[in-house]
């Protein structure tokens, strides 16, 4: 691997032990000390931290994608890491990769060489559509516009290693922020207007692993997340998903000891799960909470159910987890509809990522 990489510099495929306390887990202990630093410098916070014991189920082997990753060392310690996943859907062009480096070695060539590795990697596994992520923190200067029209970000040193590598701006995605220690009026009020607009729905909530009797209404509506939410010109496949995908799903959160809660809108009529609204907490209890997947199936679209389930999610997850003191959630900035729910409920802008994209060329 390390014909890519500058003199000095190593790029080494990282073991993934089977166990958190295995003899030979200590590189991915490292790994993840140092991917929490990485991100701790591009947003000034902590809020994006992992243990690697809530990490590591990630990494496992599945049926679903095969998730490559790779330490880049630096005078013989990690300085950062790189990584691909590649799905398993039928005939999948798709790749979705990350480059990250401690700030310390940036401007070395280091994330260009292990790019090129990434690159190489999609090409000798036959995908040709690569898709990243990337925080882009406020900075004065030149800006980049979403081709969707909503939202911007600087041209910034992550924005200007994409552009130099062939990628094109696609999407931008807002994080925000609710503090869960104000006041809750404002918000029970929403929930009382959205449970009257939902007359002909109930809320029902459980905790990871799944009940039996919501497996299959939750595989269905995890399966729409990569049709119907909002994706500009990025490519998702059609993903199927039953009762051993949730399954693991659920396992990723709980053989660490952190907490999902779905709180899920039922029609009253038909049984039909309708909408949904994740909150999930590692296992210390004091850290900052993360609303995951947020979706209204388009056929229940109309009667406030985004509302409804992200209200009844919140107020029962306060009385949960109490020393929380906020929550993040992550959005695209065209996903108004959304936004509007978010932006009632009284979550913030704190900041904004840019989605790219880059189709190869057959030849290479």
């Amino acid at each position: 691997m390390n014909d890519h990489a500058p003199v000095g510099v190593e790029i080494r495929p990282l073991t993934i032990p089977a166990r958190i306390d295995a003899d030979d887990a200590d590189d991915f202990i490292e790994m993840t000390r140092v991917r929490n630093q990485v991100y701790r410098e591009i947003s000034g916070h902590d809020d994006e931290r992992i243990t690697a014991a809530e990490l590591l189920p990630h990494y496992q082997p599945d049926d679903y994608e095969t998730r490559l990753i790779w330490t880049v060392r630096s005078g013989g310690r990690i300085v950062g890491r790189c990584g691909i996943d590649l799905p398993h859907e039928k005939s999948s062009t798709l790749a979705f990769w990350q480059v990250e480096l401690l700030r310390e070695v940036w401007g070395r060539g280091i994330g260009s060489a292990a790019y090129r590795l990434i690159e190489q990697t999609a090409r000798e596994h036959g995908r040709t559509v690569l898709q990243s992520w990337a925080e882009h923190p406020e900075a004065p200067g030149p800006r980049l516009a979403a081709p969707t029209g909503f939202g911007e970000i600087p041209e910034d040193h992550a924005a200007r290693f994409y552009l130099r590598h062939g990628y094109a701006l696609q999407q931008v995605e807002r994080a925000s922020a609710l503090d869960l220690r104000d006041s809750f009026d404002a918000l029970e009020e929403l929930y009382r207007d959205a449970q009257r607009a939902a007359a002909d729905y109930r809320v029902v909530q459980w905790f990871a692993p799944t009940p039996a009797k919501w497996v299959d209404g939750y595989a269905w509506m995890k399966s729409r997340m990569s049709t119907d939410a909002p994706a500009a010109d990025l490519e998702f496949d059609e993903e199927s998903w039953d009762a051993a995908r949730i399954a693991l799903h659920d396992a990723r959160y709980t053989d660490s000891g952190r907490l999902l809660q779905v709180t899920a809108a039922q029609h009253r009529s038909t049984g039909e799960l309708c909408a949904f609204n994740e909150l999930v907490i590692g296992a210390d209890r004091t850290e900052a909470s993360h609303q995951e997947d947020t979706l209204v199936l388009k056929a229940h679209r109309g009667h406030r159910l985004g509302m409804l389930v992200k209200c009844a999610g919140l107020l029962s997850w306060r009385r949960l987890v109490p020393d929380s003191p906020r929550v993040l959630t992550y959005n695209a900035e065209e996903n108004r509809p959304m936004l509007d729910i978010n932006e009632a409920l009284g979550f913030r802008p704190i900041a904004y990522s840019g989605a790219w994209k880059k189709v190869l060329d057959a030849a290479g």
